[in-house]
């Protein structure tokens, strides 16, 4: 049996790696808005689209981190940093790098990633009931 395919035993567990890093840096994106932690992303009272945003980042960031609802969460979420790249960082240049659209489009694949494949290890929609 070759390393990789030993490795592939451990898939699930790379995957909940995955989800909860991407769910805790979200989060963070999610507490800067609403509570200027660990620092204020913009100054004064929220617009509602943005305080729309800042709650599905904490609260949907939350159920992907817990791994409960990942799918429909997750579909819930790819979609509104497909919306906030398109929205905030296209109009500025067509390269992500210049447009600081990078992050929205990883988080956007990776929640359309677990969107299909589920939430990995660890997660509680595994959970059985009985």
């Amino acid at each position: 049996m070759s390393t990789f395919e030993r490795l592939s035993a451990y898939r699930p567990y790379g995957l909940a790696a995955l989800r909860i890093m991407t769910a805790l840096l979200f989060i963070e994106h999610g507490t800067m808005k609403l509570f200027a932690f660990p620092a204020a992303q913009m100054p004064g009272p929220l617009p509602p689209l943005m305080l729309f945003a800042a709650l599905l980042e904490l609260v949907g960031g939350l159920l992907i981190l817990v791994g409960l609802l990942t799918r429909p969460v997750a579909f819930l979420l790819a979609g509104q940093m497909a919306v906030a790249y398109f929205m905030a960082h296209a109009p500025n240049s067509f390269f992500p790098a210049v447009n600081q659209g990078d992050a929205a489009i990883l988080f956007c694949f990776v929640f359309l990633y677990l969107f299909f494949s589920g939430p990995g290890a660890l997660a509680v929609d595994n959970r059985k009931t009985a």
